[in-house]
């Protein structure tokens, strides 16, 4: 009796979604045209490759979207080239999952580079970006990414090493220490993963003289930007392929932690922070901060102390003005630019559409609208993806995923998000099958 009710409540979600959806639709087409549209369209925003003028360290403008209904940060966020840490740094406040439509973010296309020698790849843990060096002055361009790092628990190693081999569509050979992790949340793996959707290391892997280590691709990219691998390296799958292609093996990789950076354009000194790493704040900051003396004792010009210090508490992650122009002031620092929104955003996780002969997953029962839009979108972009949406019932939300092909892959669904998110889902029948 219970699942003959489960398969009731579905079909009726299922024609009150499809009645929505048309609602939606229409008064969707209606109110975008009283909406302004920004002055740049998306397809002119700088998001990896940059020129680098001679003696200047910044590169790249900020800029503002508006946001629209179904936005997440993490599709944002990818569509330019951006790490979640850093969009979410730079909007303080805003909903990671379920921002409100029609509020304008910051996008943080604007880097001061590693102090570090500008030549092949240099990976700055503490902003988690990659910056790769072409060429040299005064015709160098930095090719730049977002990457994902080690976790606390499993670091990735510092300092200097190269890339030793490359491999297209590799074979991930499961360590032991991460096989016995996944053992013990009831995931047993096998001896090795080969290509295709379950390979952790996507479709491009740069192997790294320091055994063990790879800068790779991922089928996880909601984890860009975050401390959530075992030590390695991870891109997103379009960043992967244009870094693959360009990396020949024996490319210098030199892996630092730079929380605090400084930098030069136009005679205006910047200020760039960062939430440092556990263990390593205090001493960054001493280190920054004898530099910014040195360069104010050169200079024979004061900095602005009082900014300095805000700069550095706030950690928003962009190039904030410090240096003092004499009686008026600051240079006027360039206005972020207002971009268009995006017609579909590059890598949103598709939604395939409802159908009563399919076999779904019930994730949860919650009462808040917001509640059940955020975990729909959390377990949308899992790795590989996981398509849910929220269904209205009479006294709350329910969040479903699916629809799957048969019980076998609903059954792998749930398990999967048991492992990943703790979540005890239950499986729904088809309701032809009643």
């Amino acid at each position: 009796m219970r699942r003959i009710a489960e398969l009731s409540l579905l079909t009726n979600w299922l024609c009150f979604i499809a009645l929505c959806t048309v609602i939606v639709s229409l008064n969707g087409c209606a109110a975008m045209k009283n909406v302004q549209e920004p002055s740049h369209p998306e397809s002119e925003i700088k998001r990896n490759d940059f020129p680098v003028a001679r003696g200047e360290d910044v590169v790249g403008q900020l800029a503002i979207i508006k946001l629209e209904e179904g936005d997440t940060l993490p599709d944002i966020a990818r569509h330019f080239g951006l790490g979640i840490n850093a969009i979410s740094a730079v909007n303080p406040g805003v909903d990671v999952w379920v921002p409100k439509a029609g509020e304008r973010i910051t996008l943080p296309l604007s880097f001061i580079l590693p102090d570090a020698p500008r030549k092949g790849i240099v990976i700055n843990q503490a902003t988690m970006r990659l910056f790769q060096f072409k060429g040299d002055s005064p015709s160098l361009v930095v090719s730049t990414y977002p990457v994902g790092v080690g976790t606390e628990e499993r670091p990735t190693p510092m300092g200097q090493t190269r890339v030793a081999r490359k491999a297209p569509r590799p074979t991930w050979h499961v360590p032991a220490s991460i096989a016995e992790d996944h053992r013990k949340k009831g995931d047993i793996l096998p001896a090795e993963i080969p290509p295709g959707p379950e390979n952790p290391l996507g479709e491009y892997a740069l192997y790294l003289s320091k055994t063990g280590y790879l800068i790779h691709g991922t089928n996880k990219p909601a984890s860009i930007g975050l401390r959530a691998t075992n030590g390695c390296m991870r891109l997103y799958p379009e960043n992967i392929a244009m870094l693959y292609k360009d990396t020949p093996v024996n490319t210098p990789v030199l892996i630092v932690n730079q929380p605090y950076l400084i930098g030069q354009r136009d005679g205006v000194l910047y200020l760039e922070a960062h939430t440092p790493f556990e263990g390593s704040g205090t001493g960054e900051l001493e280190k920054i901060n004898a530099k910014l003396r040195s360069i104010e004792k050169q200079s024979a010009r004061t900095l602005d102390w009082k900014k300095v210090k805000e700069v550095q508490a706030e950690a928003r992650g962009i190039p904030v003005p410090i240096l003092e122009m004499g009686q008026g002031g600051y240079k006027e620092e360039v206005k972020p630019i207002k971009v268009e929104h995006p017609d579909t955003l590059y890598g949103r996780p598709a939604m395939p559409e409802l159908k009563l002969e399919a076999w779904y997953v019930l994730a949860a029962d919650v009462r808040e609208e917001i509640d059940a839009r955020r975990l729909a979108a959390i377990i949308n972009h899992q790795g590989p993806p996981i398509p849910a949406r929220v269904l209205s019932k009479s006294s709350g939300y329910r969040v479903v995923a699916g629809p799957f092909d048969d019980i076998g892959a609903a059954r792998e669904a749930t398990k999967r998000l048991k492992i990943d998110l703790d979540i005890d889902g239950i499986v729904i029948e088809p309701a032809k099958q009643i």
